[in-house]
């Protein structure tokens, strides 16, 4: 049960016991955001979020994320109009030291000159970085249209000119008046004790901080919108980012949860009626949601959408259509009794994570001002009636006082009278009465399960076994939130295609929840909400598969819809189609992802022959040729239950998933093939590089060699080696982001897979820095190869990966992910219950080894997007 409260100093405690993993979680909520700025310090809020990191008066620069990540935490910061927040995340036996480190940062940071100077380099890397973004972009005019006087109009980031012409005085004014006791929220979530708890935050964040509360910044209030705003641009983008948004109240007005609601209603999952009605019936755009932006001032309801340009016209005139009819129709009891208990899921989902139990309360204590605003926002969700929800639409989403923001790609002939014209004629229309929504058909598999046995089993233990039909099944009962999650693996993905059918794990993947004989697509979509979950397909490099994960009181259901999905897809040829073009359009925007591009050429430049040569989406050739008849071919030769890995993980019992699991999986189907004969790729034997041309602000390098198997026990000091190089405690982040200000992003991978994969590292940068980059990681891989390794620093990296490994295996998610690769590669469970103890005796001559065997600049392969 959450709690609060409030020190002598005006700080306010938000906390909550969670026993369920050995971690904690801290956050510290600072009641300035970047709508907290004067027009002279636009960009100071988010530039706190990097200095805070940069040293205190007991930590030297870098220290700050060396201790972190020598005791196993993660820290980093986001800001926010509203806010900036600080987290960490920390096993427990070290909390309080997690706590120590963020208190000291909040309450004592340096502000060193020479730091500031370097990081203010890096931020203009950032913004960059943000101009290289279609989405951001988007986003910002989005934004600069909707707000005319409020700070809202700016972004958060700033502009480099704002940036640079920022001095210590300045930041120093901005941290003495808004980081005070009075303007934060310490957010505690994890396994202690709240009397560990109290007292530590008594010691650490307690007393006089001589920097007396000032009161808030008065904001400049934006006038009501009064008529239309347009603005449409011309852009260097592959397809429309088109926005339609209506202005709406503040986080804390009445109408906020109905305003959730009817964004979840119109935009938010594969049922809800603008991702039915404008991307899977009429096919006329590729991705769109609705939201509804709620900060601490007025926000924006909000349709997003990204399309080919010549599907405009129609996209607009159906998304007025579905939007018009909100304002007019009542919705039916069931649609919104669904909305309703989604909502209410995602609290639960919430809990799974500390750092998410976290981040709610943070969220409720300083945007809502106290906790029990988030018991009164469910209660006014339970209350919510159809006449309700119509009632808000009609309030809210008013045409007249639409704004409207696009990029166009060139030579898009579209532009403001077009959209008025649209605007005025749907809106005015009769809206026809909604389509009856479809009662979805019950699952099949028969009445209540009668589980005929009982499996022992406790909490935490991983029960195995093989059907008859060969399938594995792995089950993990996890009793701490009533959720499960359930992964299918099947030995398959990237390194069973050819350049012929390149694209076809994801095809299918995209395509499994597609329909099948006993329910279509939008039945399957209606359920997956009615569990309150998710469903769908993934493929990767090595494997093919799919994820769910619901709430636990629909286990039985839920179940027997993913293997409906699993072993029965129809794969009908309309959907199949539609799937297909959104595919087309996933291939033809790539360049709107410049690092994408850039680990794209990497792997075509490293792998000549192994299919590990080619991209994930596929290509236009390939795609196109691939239809229902190669889906089923490739589903019944290598998605058999006889090949099939199966793992659930959660609020479930053992014997009740394996009784389900011999009914729907016991029997092979018999027409399973061997695996292809995949011949593995030799090595380079001579430098390779190969450079793109993109007109883009950065540069994006991917620097690398071939790696290891995922079954070669060099891995783990593979991944000592990575983490010595990257994280914000690492080398590659310490000496060319710190102190040489060279880039934003800095970072090195080990991608493992069935065939030996890769060891890279990448960097966006400025294109007249790329020379001294280039030769900045070069240096760094040959240091790490030829030079002994500190003691002090292999621990730091050994500490950072398990600990990290804990962290992320706190959702039922992420361990049943873990658990199914693992046996679909063979590794069985000991990589998942012996990962600490391996990582931890890996020696640094362990790691001097592998990077001596891997780091060769005589074998190494250069990819090069950029202007």
């Amino acid at each position: 049960m959450a709690q609060r409260y409030t020190l002598s100093n005006g700080l306010t405690v938000v906390f909550e016991e969670q026993h369920a993993a050995r971690v904690a979680a801290f956050q510290v909520w600072v009641k300035a955001g970047s709508a907290d700025e004067r027009p002279d310090q636009a960009g100071l809020a988010h530039l706190h979020e990097h200095m805070l990191f940069k040293g205190t008066a007991r930590r030297g620069p870098g220290e700050v994320a060396r201790d972190v990540e020598a005791h196993g935490g993660e820290i980093n910061a986001w800001t926010s109009f509203d806010q900036t927040v600080y987290h960490i995340v920390i096993a427990s036996q070290f909390a309080r030291m997690g706590l120590d480190i963020l208190g000291d940062a909040i309450r004592s940071s340096a502000f060193d000159a020479d730091e500031l100077a370097r990081e203010i380099e890096v931020v203009c890397e950032e913004i960059k970085r943000s101009q290289d973004t279609p989405a951001r972009r988007a986003s910002r005019d989005l934004f600069s249209t909707a707000y005319q006087e409020h700070p809202y109009r700016f972004p958060v980031i700033g502009t480099a000119e704002s940036v640079r012409s920022f001095s210590r005085d300045k930041v120093l004014e901005f941290y003495r008046r808004h980081y005070t006791p009075r303007n934060l929220v310490l957010s505690a979530a994890g396994d202690f004790t709240e009397a560990e708890l109290r007292q530590w935050v008594e010691e650490l964040f307690g007393g006089d901080w001589g920097r007396p509360y000032e009161g808030g910044v008065t904001r400049a209030r934006e006038p009501e919108v009064a008529r239309r705003r347009v603005l449409l641009r011309p852009d260097e983008v592959k397809e429309v980012y088109f926005n339609l948004a209506f202005p709406i109240p503040q986080a804390d007005h009445p109408d906020v949860p109905a305003l959730d609601a009817l964004a979840m209603l119109a935009g938010q999952g594969e049922a809800s009626r603008l991702v039915l009605e404008v991307k899977r019936k009429r096919s006329l755009v590729n991705d769109i949601h609705a939201y509804a932006y709620t900060p601490r001032d007025p926000g924006l309801f909000s349709a997003s959408f990204t399309l080919p340009p010549a599907k405009l016209t129609q996209a607009l005139e159906e998304t007025v259509r579905v939007l018009s009819t909100l304002r007019t129709s009542l919705v039916p009891a069931d649609e919104l009794a669904t909305v309703k208990a989604l909502i209410e899921a995602e609290a639960v989902y919430q809990r799974e994570t500390v750092q998410g139990l976290a981040r709610k309360m943070g969220h409720y204590q300083s945007s809502m001002g106290d906790l029990e605003a988030e018991a009164r926002y469910y209660e006014a969700i339970a209350r919510l009636t159809p006449e309700r929800i119509r009632e808000v639409a009609e309030r809210y989403l008013r045409f007249d006082r639409t704004i409207v923001t696009g990029l166009l790609p060139p030579g898009t002939a579209f532009g403001a009278e077009q959209t008025e014209e649209i605007l005025d004629r749907v809106s005015r229309e009769t809206p026809a009465a909604p389509a009856e929504r479809r009662a979805p058909r019950a699952v099949p598999g028969g009445p209540a399960l009668q589980v005929g046995r009982t499996v022992p089993a406790s909490p935490g233990k991983i029960v195995e076994e093989r059907l008859p039909s060969g399938a594995r099944v792995l089950v993990r009962e996890e009793r701490a939130v009533p959720l499960f999650a359930m992964r299918a693996a099947f030995e398959g993905g990237l390194r069973y295609e050819t350049q012929e059918n390149n694209g076809i794990t994801t095809l299918l993947g995209r395509s499994l929840t597609r329909g099948t004989p006993s329910h279509d697509a939008e039945e399957i979509s209606h359920l997956i909400d009615s569990f309150a979950g998710s469903l769908s397909g993934q493929g990767g490099r090595n494997s093919v598969g799919l994820r769910g994960e619901f709430l636990s009181r629909h286990f039985q259901d839920a179940f027997r819809l993913f293997a409906d999905c699993l072993l029965n897809p129809s794969f009908p040829e309309a959907e199949v189609a539609r799937e297909r073009a959104l595919l087309l359009q996933d291939i033809l925007t790539r360049e709107d992802k410049p690092s994408g591009v850039a680990f794209d050429l990497f792997g075509r430049t490293l792998f000549r022959t192994h299919p590990y040569r080619l991209s994930s989406l596929g290509e236009q050739a390939s795609v196109e040729k691939l239809g229902p008849d190669a889906l089923r071919a490739y589903h019944a030769a290598y998605m058999d239950p006889s090949q099939l890995t199966l793992t659930v993980v959660g609020d479930v019992r053992t014997d009740e998933v394996l009784a389900l699991a011999h009914e729907a999986f016991g029997a092979s189907r018999g027409r399973a093939a061997p695996p292809p004969q995949v011949r593995p790729e030799p090595p380079p034997d001579s430098p390779r590089s190969a450079k793109k041309q993109l007109a883009r602000a950065q540069s994006h390098l991917v620097l690398g060699f071939q790696g290891v198997r995922v079954n070669d026990p060099r891995r783990h000091a593979l991944e000592v080696l990575s983490t010595l190089l990257s994280g914000q405690g690492g080398r590659l982040f310490v000496e060319l982001r710190d102190k040489r200000s060279m880039a934003y992003s800095v970072s090195s991978f080990s991608i493992e897979g069935v065939d030996p994969g890769y060891f890279a590292v990448y960097m966006g940068t400025s294109p007249e820095k790329v020379e001294a980059a280039l030769a900045g990681i070069r240096e760094e891989l040959a240091r790490v190869r030829d030079e002994p390794i500190p003691e002090a620093e292999l621990a730091r990296a050994k500490q950072h990966l398990i600990g990290t490994h804990e962290i992320g295996l706190q959702r039922n998610g992420a361990r049943a992910a873990l658990l199914a690769l693992d046996a679909c590669y063979g590794l069985g469970q000991e990589n998942f219950l012996h990962y600490a103890e391996r990582v931890a005796a890996v020696t640094a001559e362990d790691v001097r080894t592998v990077a001596r065997q891997l780091i060769d600049f005589e074998r190494g392969v250069l990819a090069h997007v950029g202007p």
